[in-house]
């Protein structure tokens, strides 16, 4: 009862109608909390994208994002309209299974000089995103379809500074000086659609698997617009069958405990993994500046390249992964590339 109370909240915020919410499978009835923390610390830096945290909620399966009433009318009629994008299931597979997605989440970006506090010219803005998010996702066994819409705001109200600050304070680092340059506040709105696809899937011996998951996407708005594509390579025992390890990109709440493969239920898993995404940025707002007003920017570079490698576990309800990401120059005059980790955990409840 509760789980179902929860969930129609989760459409209230959507603008559903009171009915409620009707489950497409008995016993899928979970929700999934994940949390995310990326932060430079992990790689002894401290700059560029220097923190991003999230938390998400997945819901349980619910029978149509199309036709369910208790759906916005205006949720309904996109999805009509993306029927297009659906993962179409093999002939051996069932019809695809559909879950809602809210995030809350908060990114942050300094430049390298943490004592200067006038702007320089030749590194990146101060600025901060803070933002709500809804979405989807629709998958089968081998193909996943992820569409979210990101509201929020950059500037001071994002509270980067403060939240910046306090943990300084907590971890008694120096402060930066410079977060009155930082950028003008703006509201923000992202679209993002992403698919997936296992490319590839073995058993090496009794136990212990590999997959290669393929993805090709991009974002619409003022935060960002890009074109992106690329692939994940994980080998390990009791190989979940989710779609991967993602930064805080859309389509990386998938990976979640739930979607462990129910043969192995109540038995661990452990696997690593290694992930390529390229992307083709037409806007960074990060770099950009603000939209409407002038501000600090910086010269972009067009093509950005991501590598992260890193480990996954996994145990009943449980799933844990650490990752080290790799991020190639992003604007002229950068310093070379930028190094920061990634910590998650999800549990299903």
């Amino acid at each position: 009862m509760m789980r179902r109370k929860a969930l129609l909240l989760a459409s209230a915020l959507l603008g559903a109608t009171a009915s409620p919410l009707v489950f497409s499978a008995p016993g899928d009835d979970s929700w999934t909390l994940s949390l995310y923390l990326e932060n430079d610390l992990f790689a002894d830096t401290d700059q560029q994208y220097t923190n991003g945290v999230r938390a998400s909620w997945v819901s349980p399966e619910i029978d149509s994002f199309i036709d369910d009433p208790t759906i916005p009318g205006w949720i309904r009629g996109t999805n009509r309209a993306l029927t297009m994008f659906d993962p179409q299931p093999a002939r051996f597979e069932k019809e695809p299974s559909r879950r809602l997605i809210v995030t809350l989440g908060q990114q942050m970006y300094t430049p390298a000089d943490r004592d200067r506090t006038t702007l320089d010219p030749n590194d990146r803005p101060y600025a901060g995103w803070l933002y709500l998010g809804f979405g989807y996702h629709t998958r089968t066994r081998h193909k996943l379809k992820s569409f979210e819409a990101n509201l929020g705001v950059v500037g001071p109200w994002s509270l980067a500074e403060e939240s910046q600050n306090f943990i300084h304070d907590l971890r008694g680092f120096k402060k930066f000086k410079g977060w009155d340059n930082q950028l003008h506040n703006e509201p923000g709105v992202q679209f993002i659609y992403e698919y997936k696809q296992r490319l590839m899937f073995g058993g090496l011996f009794e136990n212990f698997q590999h997959d290669l998951i393929g993805h090709a996407g991009g974002s619409l708005g003022n935060v960002a617009t890009y074109l992106n594509t690329g692939a994940e390579y994980r080998i390990g025992y009791n190989l979940p069958q989710d779609f991967g390890t993602s930064a805080l990109r859309t389509g990386g709440d998938n990976s979640t405990p739930t979607s462990v493969d129910p043969r192995l239920h109540n038995e661990w898993g452990v696997h690593a993994f290694l992930s390529l995404d390229g992307r083709w940025v037409a806007r960074d707002i990060f770099l950009d500046g603000n939209t409407f007003r002038d501000s600090h920017s910086v010269d972009k570079k067009p093509l950005v390249g991501d590598a992260a490698w890193g480990v996954a576990a996994t145990w009943e309800r449980w799933k844990l992964s650490l990752a080290r990401y790799y991020r190639t120059q992003q604007f002229e005059g950068q310093d070379g590339g930028h190094k920061f980790g990634s910590i998650a955990l999800s549990y299903s409840f």
